[in-house]
């Protein structure tokens, strides 16, 4: 199991969304996918299909701490980290 971190943004959009649950998954877009299953809409919020599945451009993934992709494997234990920019003026 994967533990997953989500941004403060995302559970007020998603009805008993935690920001943080585990998840069983073999990558960070199985990961993805999974919670898209349970709260649908999730992966728009995270991901954009232009030539294919990718991050959005400001949300950032890290597994234990290293900048991760979709296609980045999730280990048992590992921590998944998904972190949305934020800007401002």
């Amino acid at each position: 199991m994967a533990d997953v971190h989500l941004p403060a943004t995302l559970p007020p959009l998603f009805e008993g969304l935690p920001r943080q649950l585990d998840v069983e998954a073999a990558s960070v877009g199985e990961a993805i996918a999974q919670l898209d299953a349970r709260w649908p809409g999730l992966r728009d919020r995270v991901c954009v299909a232009a030539d294919g599945l990718a991050l959005r451009p400001h949300i950032r993934v890290f597994v234990d701490g290293e900048r991760a992709e979709l296609d980045t494997p999730l280990a048992a234990g590992a921590r998944l980290d998904v972190i949305a920019a934020i800007s401002g003026g």
